[in-house]
């Protein structure tokens, strides 16, 4: 990175976390001479704002104070969007600024994109120290080219950017009641605040027909409430929901269940967290760039989020969009 880098720093105020340590990462940046600017998100979407217009106005890093969903959001600013596709059969996109970074300052609930990309939970300082070298043109860090997944809800035409993983029924349905948490649950660590989520959510367990189409192939009909379109390893605070995913291959793991009672999905959390779960015969992983879920009836239609944010119900169509966006690392 040339040592003329224009840092511009996100940060959400709504994390007690990124409110907690952000003074300390602004003294540490200050310090060390580093310049940069700051934004407070005011709104959901404001992350993306903000972003697409500091590309515009000449910042070349976009570092973010906060967790998997703040993150997504800056990520979407990484791009604009048009009608139609392009040649492969994407959504038209192009990149505000190709030579562009996304920092992580981790300040989340789970951090799991942050610890798939570090194979480890790394610790804010570490985090912090990888920005300031890459900032300062050290060579002791760089920038990775990452996939991410276009997602849209169809009903609404609403797209988004998904770096880690979405999921759709049930883990959709445990990223809303843990981000509608509140007093002393916000206190506990990540992982026990997703399985506090996972156990209430489970009461309205309900499998639905859905009907999943891979690659513009014949439509897959399956009974289900759990599926997940995975682009890193980690997700719900440590889950391994796509154990073999990574996020520089071109492909969408589709993890898709079929069968599953209340009483199997107890007893495969504890696997989950260390992805034996693929050894399930009820549970499947299939590799695609493109991959549309329908629901017919309001009834059955099914929450879906992505990076801890819910983006609303299906159905629902998701693109690979190859190493489209640099992460410093």
């Amino acid at each position: 990175m040339d040592p003329r880098a224009r840092i511009i720093v996100i940060i959400n105020p709504t994390s007690a976390r990124s409110r907690r340590v952000w003074p300390k990462i602004k003294n540490a940046l200050s310090g060390a001479g580093i310049g940069f600017d700051e934004h407070e998100t005011h709104h959901a979407g404001d992350a993306t704002d903000k972003t697409r217009a500091a590309l515009k106005d000449g910042y070349n890093i976009v570092a973010v104070v906060g967790g998997d969903g703040t993150l997504s959001e800056a990520a979407l600013g990484f791009f604009e969007f048009r009608n139609g596709k392009d040649e492969v059969g994407v959504p038209a996109h192009s990149p505000i600024n190709p030579d562009a970074a996304l920092a992580i300052l981790p300040a989340g609930t789970g951090d799991d994109f942050a610890r798939g990309l570090a194979g480890k939970r790394s610790s804010l300082g570490e985090w912090l120290g990888i920005l300031m070298a890459y900032s300062r043109s050290d060579g002791s860090s760089t920038a990775r080219q990452i996939d991410v997944i276009h997602g849209r809800i169809k009903q609404e035409g609403r797209d988004f950017i998904c770096l880690n993983v979405t999921t759709i029924g049930l883990g959709a349905e445990v990223a809303a009641r843990v981000a509608s948490q509140g007093g002393t649950m916000r206190r506990l660590p990540g992982e026990v605040r997703f399985v506090f989520a996972a156990c209430g959510a489970l009461a309205a367990w309900r499998e639905r027909p859905v009907y999943v189409t891979v690659d513009d192939g014949e439509a897959i009909e399956s009974e289900t409430n759990l599926m997940a379109l995975a682009n890193g390893v980690y997700a719900g605070g440590g889950m391994m929901f796509a154990p073999q995913a990574r996020n520089d291959d071109g492909l969408i793991d589709l993890l898709l269940t079929q069968g599953l009672t209340r009483a199997t999905i107890l007893r495969e959390l504890p696997r989950i967290r260390r992805g034996d779960h693929l050894a399930n015969n009820r549970v499947r992983v299939i590799r695609a760039s493109h991959v549309r879920i329908d629901t017919h009836t309001p009834e059955d239609a099914l929450l879906v989020e992505a990076d801890g944010n819910v983006r609303g119900q299906t159905p629902a169509e998701f693109w690979i969009m190859p190493k489209a966006i640099r992460i410093v690392v």
